[in-house]
């Protein structure tokens, strides 16, 4: 069976928001607007539920801390998100943030209050860039420091928030004289939004007046922009709301790219696959060799394209193995429909990797944030996967696609084509693996699998018998390791 899980300490370095946990502080008493502020309406839906939209999608986790539960609209919460209640009750924001730290999946706190209707997701960006060798990073807003829309490293303000609540301060910027405090200028906020509506709270009913008029005259595109992954989140929500519907256009998004792929080899038809029609010829090669239906370099004899009708022709000195191209298929659980001949008894047929490479826990975060860095498809269209190889230490490929074992395929048939030797690379994902992409990675013998998401059971079970490293959830200063710990190693302990 698969090893326990081993999570590695954090290390200080740049951030991505999915590597942060959200933490929306609902726990006030609203005594300047009267009422339970958070559950007023705006543009159609509580203010509660407009910072949901703003910090779920970008978050690797959410969290609410309130200390009234039973008020929240739980039906139109994401399943995932956590709720909990202040630890001691009405301690202001400090007192939530600490609560928080005992439930955070992250090594960063993100900090918002509950009025905060227009968050923009540049400025959340933006500051995540700024983490490197900092405890806290705090925008200057409107009305100065703005400690209630800031980011927070745990195992710094967790004790020095503590020391201050003990001494029976409440405020925030009281633990700043502990911690190493990075403070982004109002200026470097402007021009990621002009006008700063992020930092736009409600505490009075004259705000809530001026948020109400503002909703009336503002398009707030950044609002749609920022939202837009969500959309599906809230489809089975009983009550009416209000949709603005754009067209591509208006929305500013190209989409992902889905073709289907023909693969012949030799002339004869081996199969298709919904795919990004880039690098075809590589994804080509990637899946004949995870197939085995070609392994030695020195009897490829080349391949054609034909890009504008999606075929790939591949010629080889081996012969095509007619009980392979016969047999059954399995639809597997990736993106495209992915489709391989090979059943579980014949990937339990591969040699196990031996292999004594290591990989630093600090140099696999830095090689996890290269790779977001450089997939370009998915910061223009979003819906792709991204895979990168790693060879001595440097990020040396990056392949994107719908699907992620389409992706994989790309990686490994460009290596296999150049006669790069991955006998010590690291194979990373963006997506989930699943036990199909264990078996490619192993038939190119990858000793190191890791992604930045989750790993199937069947994948942790097919990667511990093989002998590969299997780790998940490579963010946010942790990596769960499910197969051979032995080759993570952390320097900084």
């Amino acid at each position: 069976m698969p090893s326990s899980p081993v999570r590695v300490l954090p290390t200080k370095g740049p951030i991505t928001p999915r590597d942060v946990t959200a933490v929306i502080l609902a726990g006030g008493r609203s005594q300047r607007m009267g009422v339970d502020k958070t559950q007023m309406e705006l543009g159609g839906q509580t203010l509660l539920l407009h910072v949901v939209e703003a910090l779920y999608p970008l978050a690797g986790q959410t969290i609410i801390v309130t200390n009234r539960p039973e008020e929240l609209p739980l039906d139109k919460l994401p399943d995932d998100i956590v709720v909990t209640t202040d630890e001691v009750a009405y301690q202001g924001p400090l007192g939530g943030l600490v609560t928080a730290c005992s439930h955070v999946e992250n090594e960063w706190i993100l900090s918002s209050a509950a009025d905060m209707p227009w968050i923009n997701a540049d400025i959340v960006n933006y500051l995540c860039a700024q983490c490197a060798e900092h405890d806290v990073v705090i925008p200057v807003g409107p009305q100065g420091p703005e400690p209630l829309l800031a980011l927070y490293r745990v195992e710094a303000i967790e004790p020095a928030g503590r020391k201050v609540l003990t001494s029976g301060r409440r405020r925030i910027v009281a633990m700043f004289d502990e911690l190493d405090v990075k403070e982004i200028a109002r200026s470097e906020l402007e021009a990621i939004d002009p006008g700063l509506a992020t930092f736009f709270n409600i505490n009075t009913q004259a705000d809530f007046s001026q948020a109400q008029s503002r909703m009336r005259k503002s398009s707030h595109d950044e609002v749609v922009d920022a939202h837009a992954e969500l959309s599906d989140v809230h489809e089975e929500c009983t009550s009416p709301k209000k949709v603005r519907v754009m067209s591509l256009l208006e929305a500013g998004r190209k989409m992902p790219s889905e073709t289907p792929i023909t693969i012949y080899l030799n002339g004869v038809e081996i199969a298709t696959v919904q795919a990004t029609a880039t690098d075809i010829g590589d994804m080509a090669l990637g899946f004949l060799l995870a197939e085995g239906l070609v392994s030695d370099r020195s009897l490829f004899d080349g391949l054609d394209l034909d890009a504008k009708r999606g075929l790939v022709y591949v010629r080889s000195h081996e012969e095509v193995p007619l009980d392979l191209i016969h047999g059954t298929r399995y639809v597997t659980s990736g993106c495209g429909k992915g489709v391989t001949f090979s059943s579980l008894g014949h990937a339990r047929g591969i040699e196990p990797i031996d292999s004594d490479m290591t990989v630093d826990a600090a140099d696999l975060h830095e090689w996890m944030s290269q790779l977001a860095t450089r997939s370009v498809e998915y910061r223009q269209r979003g819906g792709c996967h991204s895979c990168g190889m790693v060879i001595d230490g440097e990020l040396v490929l990056v392949r994107e696609d719908i699907g992620r074992h389409n992706a994989v395929d790309k990686l490994l048939g460009h290596a296999w084509l150049e006669g790069i030797d991955t006998s010590r690379s690291v194979l990373l994902s963006s997506g989930r693996v699943s036990y199909e992409m264990i078996v490619k990675a192993a038939k190119s013998r990858v000793p190191f699998v890791a992604s930045r998401s989750a790993a199937t059971d069947l994948a942790a079970e097919i990667a511990d018998e093989l002998k590969i490293t299997l780790a998940g959830y490579v963010r946010g200063g942790k990596a769960i390791v499910y197969t051979h710990p032995q080759r993570l190693i952390d320097t900084t302990r």
